[in-house]
């Protein structure tokens, strides 16, 4: 066995494990991304995974790794650069034990990232929110599960992972009602919850019961929703809503754009970024300024009215009446 596949294996159990404490959800990702690179060096050298050596993974195979993901598996520069940095995490990693590889190594870790474009966020307005936390069917015991997570996740802004690991005993309807999860990075963090939103709990908590630690969210079967589950629970529900509010479509609703959608209605209501970085969980106020000032015109727009030139009333402008416009034009 070479020096690689026993590095590669302790830098998962050991630094990510051990060490970092990493998330599952940060473990399968760099899993995934490594399967993928061991596979494409094998089709290169012909050489099974655990016969590589660390020399076989040098830049211009990584950099080529990476070609392949954009040009054959037609990934996107954000996904290209995810999978670099699982290969920069262990290369780090192995400079450390395995100095006789140090110009590969460092070599590696000169490969950049790539610029990826920044789209504006999408989110759901007032109406378009209320109709999806409508949409699901209350005579149902899916339909009333359904409603409450939909609420919950559009007024706290919890990631899907957050909220479908939600347990009964990390919500607190009593006063200073909240609900506690363990975030990204292993952070916890409270969030409060609004009168409507802790009415369609306690609802739904008499009616779920069970003990603080199963699912506030369950299966028919009592297990927790996946990530899939929950994302084509939202499509659903946003076709429902889609026959009453006919914009919603538009915006092609996932659990992260209800993520987006409460993060946009603290900014508009007047929330200082600090606040709602602490709100979402961010790591960075930074983070959250560049995400959700970027994409809200109505803060551009005021920031446009202040500077309006000096003598010129307020205002938009309005095209002439109809009649008004025909008659200039004979």
């Amino acid at each position: 066995m070479s020096a690689l596949a026993p590095t590669l294996e302790a830098w998962f159990t050991e630094r990510l494990v051990g060490q970092r404490h990493a998330s599952p959800n940060t473990v399968a990702a760099y899993r995934d991304s490594w399967r993928l690179l061991l596979q494409f060096a094998q089709s290169r050298t012909s050489k099974q995974p655990s016969k590589l050596d660390i020399a076989d993974l040098d830049a211009k195979l990584v950099s080529d790794f990476l070609t392949h993901l954009e040009q054959e598996r037609h990934n996107s520069a954000r996904t290209r650069n995810a999978r670099l940095a699982a290969v920069h995490s262990f290369f780090r990693y192995a400079a450390l034990r395995h100095p006789e590889h140090a110009l590969v190594i460092a070599r590696v870790l000169e490969i950049p990232t790539k610029h990826c474009e920044r789209k504006d966020v999408r989110y759901l307005d007032q109406a378009e929110a209320d109709a999806l936390v409508d949409a699901p069917d209350r005579s149902t015991w899916t339909g009333r599960r359904d409603q409450a997570l939909l609420a919950t996740a559009v007024q706290t802004g919890l990631r899907a992972s957050e909220l479908t690991g939600l347990r009964v005993g990390d919500v607190e309807l009593a006063t200073g009602a909240h609900v506690h999860c363990t975030g990204k990075g292993r952070k916890e963090r409270c969030t409060p919850l609004a009168k409507e939103t802790v009415v369609l709990l306690r609802s739904w908590m008499k009616e779920r019961g069970g003990s603080g630690d199963e699912p506030l969210f369950p299966t028919r079967r009592g297990n927790s929703l996946s990530r899939s589950a929950l994302g084509c629970l939202v499509a659903k529900h946003t076709a429902t809503a889609a026959q009453h509010c006919a914009s919603i479509r538009t915006k092609y609703p996932t659990p992260h754009v209800l993520r987006h959608t409460c993060a946009m209605s603290l900014l508009q209501s007047g929330c200082d970024s600090a606040v709602i970085a602490l709100w979402l969980g961010h790591e960075n106020v930074a983070t959250t300024a560049r995400i959700y000032l970027h994409g809200d015109l109505s803060i551009k727009e005021r920031a446009l009215e202040r500077t309006r030139p000096l003598n010129v009333k307020p205002g938009r402008y309005r095209p002439p009446d109809p009649l008004l416009a025909f008659l200039s034009g004979l």
